[in-house]
């Protein structure tokens, strides 16, 4: 009797086991059919660390839950941008998030409503589209007031001042940070120059070494971004130029490390793409999940100058 009652209870044992192992069998079965879903992302440039950051945030996120995240970049190029979503929509992602080249280029318009109606989630970061543009969800820094902290910061240091723009004039965003600084300025603050840099050093620092040459007279520069301006400071470092004040927008590693050591690099209005990204996922997410979100978020900037940059870490991103 003892011994069946054995048997019974090793064979009880063994159905349960067996049960166990064939419910996890199907479990994984179950998520392994599972269409895995994918995200397109296609940022201006990846030629700026920026972006580089901004997505890696996105990328771990993505591969958390074991789906796709597709990567392009248009370099610059808004026809290659068209191409890039047009390839997102073949491989049926989706979320996009997209960073455009330029948002009033007639073709991307057209090409996001596209995707837009065939109910692609469309978030887009660090700058604007056309509001003929159907979009879900746009995160950005405050770009204006970044323009207003510069100008801020520069009329506490000079009385009046003779400027030179660097500017991206297809990017909204570097539009509205140009808007915001002369828009603070009084009558005191003369443009004298207007160079359109794309936000890329290498631009930057032939276009301001040409300037110098031609000797056109200024004592500030403000740059729509840091790798602009980065360029800048080479360019009057080559040329042995005194007494010309940079500022600009990012809060990047190598904007800091000037305003601790180089003369010209005084003050960047800092945002942070480890939060921009972490929120553009998020965002994605809760759409392509039906929740509700806000049309536009805009995350806060701060001023970094000689006189704070102690206080923030140097060798990153915030």
């Amino acid at each position: 009797m003892n011994k069946q009652k054995t048997n019974l209870y090793l064979l009880g044992k063994l159905f349960l086991a067996l049960f166990i192992v064939g419910f996890f069998y199907f479990a994984i079965m179950m998520q392994s059919s599972k269409k895995q879903e994918k995200i397109g992302v296609s940022y201006m440039t990846m030629n700026n660390s920026f972006y580089q950051v901004l997505n890696e945030e996105v990328e771990k996120r993505v591969d958390a839950r074991a789906n796709k995240l597709i990567i392009r970049d248009p370099a610059l190029n808004a026809q290659k941008q068209v191409d890039q979503i047009n390839f997102f929509i073949k491989k049926k992602v989706a979320a996009i998030i997209i960073n455009p080249v330029d948002g009033n280029d007639p073709s991307l318009i057209a090409v996001i409503n596209k995707a837009h109606r065939k109910g692609i989630k469309i978030v887009v970061v660090d700058s604007q589209v056309s509001a003929k543009a159907h979009v879900d969800s746009t995160l950005l820094s405050d770009n204006y007031q970044a323009g207003v902290l510069c100008a801020q910061a520069l009329m506490k240091k000079r009385k009046s001042a003779k400027i030179l723009l660097l500017e991206h004039y297809s990017a909204m965003s570097a539009n509205d940070r140009i808007r915001g600084f002369l828009g603070a300025l009084t009558h005191k603050y003369q443009v004298v120059g207007r160079l359109n840099t794309w936000g890329q050093s290498e631009i930057a620092y032939p276009a301001v070494l040409k300037r110098i040459k031609q000797k056109v007279n200024f004592d500030t520069i403000m740059s729509l971004n840091d790798q602009a301006a980065v360029g800048a400071i080479a360019a009057l470092d080559n040329c042995k130029v005194k007494n010309v004040d940079v500022y600009s927008v990012d809060g990047s590693a190598n904007m800091k490390q000037l305003i601790l050591s180089n003369p010209h690099a005084t003050a960047t209005a800092a945002q942070s793409p480890k939060q921009m990204g972490k929120l553009s996922y998020q965002v994605a997410r809760n759409l392509i999940d039906g929740k509700k979100v806000k049309s536009r978020i805009n995350l806060p900037v701060y001023l970094i100058s000689k006189q704070n940059v102690k206080n923030y870490n140097v060798t990153g991103w915030q």
